[in-house]
C-alpha cells in the first residue's frame, strides 16, 4: 500500500497544473503576454544570430514576432504575408522616391502621400498601415543604406513572424471567455429590456417612442460586440487543436448555439419594441393590445425573459449540475410555451367580443413563439 503523504504529493503539481490551466483560459490577456513575450525573445536572438547585415538590425524580428501571435493561428498567417507585402511596397516606394531631386521635407511627404494611397488595398487587409510605416522607416533610417536595409528590414519581419506563428501553432488562442462575457452581457440587456418592456405594458401607460427608439439604438453595440466575439472564437476554433478536446469542444459547440440563440432572441425584441411602440400609443383606435391583453402579454414577456436567463445553461451537460441545469432551462422554456398558450387562448377570447381584428396580437405572439423556439437549445 502506498503511503499517504506520497499520493499527496503526487497530486500537488496535478492541482497546480489544473489551476494553471483554468487560469490560462479564463484570462486571455496573460497567455497573450506570455506568448508574445517569448515569441519576441526567440526573435530576438535569431536576429543576433542571423549573419550580416541581418545581424546588425536584430529588432526588426520582434515586430514581425509579436505580430502574429496577437491574432488567431489562421488570421495570424494571412496578416504576416499580409504585412510582409505591405512593408515591401512601403520599401520600394521610399526607395524609389529617394532616387528623385527633392528636398527633405517635400519628400518626406511626397512618400507618405504615395504610401497613404496603398492603404485601402484589398491586398493589405488590415495591414496596409504598414505600407506607411515601412516607407518612413526606409526613407529616413535607410537613408544611404541602400538594398541592405531593405532586405534587412522586411527578412527579419518574415523570420519573426514565422516564429510568431510556430508559437501560435504550439500553444494556440482560444478566446472563449471574451465571448463567453459577451454572449452573458447580450442575454443580461436583452432580459432586462424585455422585462423592462413588460413593466410598461403593466403599468397601463403609453410607451414612449423616443425612450425605446433610444433604448433599441443602445442595444446595438452589445449586439455587434457579441457577433464580433463569437466570430473571433470561431476563426480561432479553426486549425486549434485545443478543439479536438472534448471540454473544448463542447464549449465551442455551446456557444455557437448560444450565439444563434441570442441572435434570433435580438431580433425578436426587437420586433417586438418596434409593433409596441408603433400599435400601442395613445390616439389609436386600432391598439395592438389594448387594456385587455396588456397584463396577459407581460406576463407572457417575463416568462420570455426567464427563460431567456437560464438558456445558456441547458448546453451544460458536462458540468456537476449539468442536469439540474438543462432541467431548469427545459422547464423554463415550457412554462413559456403555457403562457404563449393562454395569450393564444384570450386573445382568440378577446376577438369574439370586439370589432378589432388584433392582427398585431397575433404578430407579436408568432415573435414571441420564434424566441421561444431559439431557446430550445
Amino acid at each position: 500500500m502506498g503511503h499517504p503523504q506520497n499520493s499527496w504529493i503526487v497530486a500537488l503539481p496535478v492541482g497546480y497544473l489544473s489551476a494553471g490551466r483554468r487560469v490560462w483560459v479564463r484570462h486571455p490577456r496573460w497567455s497573450l503576454a506570455i506568448k508574445g513575450a517569448l515569441a519576441a525573445t526567440l526573435a530576438w536572438f535569431v536576429g543576433t544570430l542571423a549573419p550580416a547585415p541581418f545581424s546588425e538590425y536584430p529588432y526588426y524580428a520582434p515586430l514581425g514576432a509579436v505580430l502574429a501571435t496577437t491574432s488567431t493561428v489562421v488570421r495570424s498567417v494571412r496578416e504576416s504575408v499580409q504585412t510582409v507585402a505591405a512593408v515591401l511596397i512601403g520599401a520600394a516606394i521610399a526607395r524609389a522616391v529617394d532616387l528623385l531631386p527633392l528636398p527633405g521635407p517635400l519628400e518626406v511627404g511626397v512618400v507618405v502621400g504615395i504610401a497613404l494611397l496603398c492603404v485601402g488595398w484589398r491586398i493589405f487587409g488590415d495591414m496596409g498601415s504598414w505600407a506607411v510605416n515601412s516607407a518612413i522607416f526606409v526613407l529616413i533610417l535607410g537613408s544611404g543604406e541602400g538594398m541592405g536595409f531593405i532586405g534587412s528590414y522586411a527578412g527579419l519581419i518574415v523570420v519573426g513572424a514565422a516564429i510568431g506563428i510556430a508559437v501560435n501553432l504550439l500553444l494556440p488562442p482560444l478566446p472563449l471567455t471574451p465571448s463567453e462575457v459577451a454572449l452573458t452581457r447580450l442575454r443580461d440587456e436583452l432580459a432586462e429590456q424585455i422585462e423592462t418592456l413588460a413593466a410598461g405594458l403593466e403599468d397601463r401607460g403609453t410607451l414612449d417612442p423616443d425612450a425605446w427608439e433610444d433604448r433599441r439604438h443602445r442595444l446595438i453595440p452589445t449586439i455587434e460586440s457579441a457577433r464580433a466575439a463569437v466570430g473571433q472564437m470561431r476563426e480561432a476554433s479553426r486549425a486549434n487543436r485545443k478543439v479536438r478536446r472534448t471540454g473544448y469542444r463542447d464549449w465551442v459547440a455551446s456557444q455557437t448555439r448560444r450565439a444563434g440563440a441570442l441572435g434570433t432572441a435580438a431580433e425578436v425584441v426587437d420586433e417586438i419594441v418596434r409593433l409596441l411602440v408603433e400599435w400601442e400609443r395613445d390616439g389609436r383606435e386600432d391598439v395592438a393590445l389594448g387594456r385587455q391583453l396588456r397584463p396577459s402579454f407581460a406576463t407572457t414577456l417575463r416568462a420570455f425573459a426567464a427563460a431567456l436567463r437560464v438558456a445558456e445553461t441547458q448546453d451544460a451537460a458536462n458540468r456537476p449540475d449539468g442536469g439540474a441545469a438543462a432541467q431548469a432551462a427545459a422547464d423554463a422554456v415550457r412554462r413559456l410555451d403555457d403562457s404563449l398558450g393562454e395569450l393564444r387562448h384570450q386573445v382568440r377570447e378577446t376577438r369574439r367580443t370586439s370589432e378589432q381584428d388584433y392582427f398585431v396580437a397575433g404578430a407579436l405572439i408568432l415573435d414571441v413563439a420564434r424566441g421561444a423556439d431559439a431557446l430550445r437549445l
